[in-house]
């Protein structure tokens, strides 16, 4: 194929889409699929029963799908799966699933993963994520849809991030965090609700003063975290927040489901 660099290795078994770039000495394994219009630079390696979506653009030097570091992995069949119109910049690893987990990392459409990040096994990251540098995602990390993670964080196996959460630089974050809120450092710290990017992402006025409301119940007014979600659900009832219902929807739910407990 024209796109293919003479010195790129594609096994004959992969599915590749006729359009697809792959740069200089890039290895590709039998599993591998690759959607059409997706970049692929110099020096990577893409192994494992992985698939990578359309237009995507990932950048020299990753190592996609290979083996989960996890001792538990027997060598069973496992997977990665990349949604569309990603940016992957270098020096990133993504590792495949480990069957008893569930078998599947998997990473959505429209995210802007920055270098030396490393996605562990059966981590499910929604659309719309940024990633900023070195930062590392332990396994079973759940990503919500516009979470933005500052650069050198690392998240501990099984953490959840909410919707449009942000996380400052340089956190280590142990605990869930609840959706639209901002917490940074190490131990981390709450340090608000994400306003800015509430309002960059068309949030109105009145959806933010709910989301401000709920910050208030769950780290201002020293309620314990029942008497917190009680408050938040009781929002639920009152006619002059209906335009806010998902919001207080999606918090409820995401509190109801920690299991590590919240970032408080």
């Amino acid at each position: 194929m024209a796109n293919i660099h003479p010195t790129a290795l594609v096994d004959p078994k992969a599915q590749i889409d006729e359009s697809v770039r792959i740069g200089p000495y890039t290895v590709i394994g039998p599993d591998v699929r690759v959607g059409a219009g997706t970049s692929i630079g110099s020096h990577c390696v893409i192994e494992g029963c992985t698939t990578i979506g359309r237009n995507n653009q990932i950048f020299h030097f990753n190592a996609l799908g290979g083996q989960p570091q996890d001792k538990k992995y027997t060598g069973e069949r496992s997977e990665l799966v990349i949604g569309d119109h990603n940016t992957i910049r270098e020096y990133c690893s993504f590792n495949v699933g480990v069957k008893a987990a569930g078998g599947v990392t998997r990473i959505g459409d429209h995210n802007w993963i920055m270098g030396y990040t490393h996605i562990a096994h059966d981590c499910q990251l929604g659309h719309h994520i940024t990633i900023a540098n070195y930062t590392g995602l332990a396994g079973h990390v759940h990503l919500g849809d516009w979470v933005t993670i500052g650069g050198l964080s690392g998240l501990h196996q099984f953490v959840r991030v909410g919707a449009h959460a942000m996380i400052g630089f340089s956190s280590a974050i142990s605990q869930d965090v609840p959706p639209f809120m901002l917490v940074d450092g190490n131990p981390p710290a709450n340090r608000g609700f994400n306003s800015v990017g509430l309002r960059r992402r068309g949030f109105s006025d009145a959806r933010i003063a709910v989301i401000k409301q709920m910050h208030r119940l769950l780290y201002r007014d020293g309620k314990t975290l029942e008497e917190a979600r009680a408050a938040i659900e009781a929002l639920n009832r009152e006619p002059e927040f209906s335009e806010s219902a998902d919001d207080i929807l999606a918090m409820l739910e995401f509190l109801q489901l920690s299991m590590r407990g919240i970032s408080r």
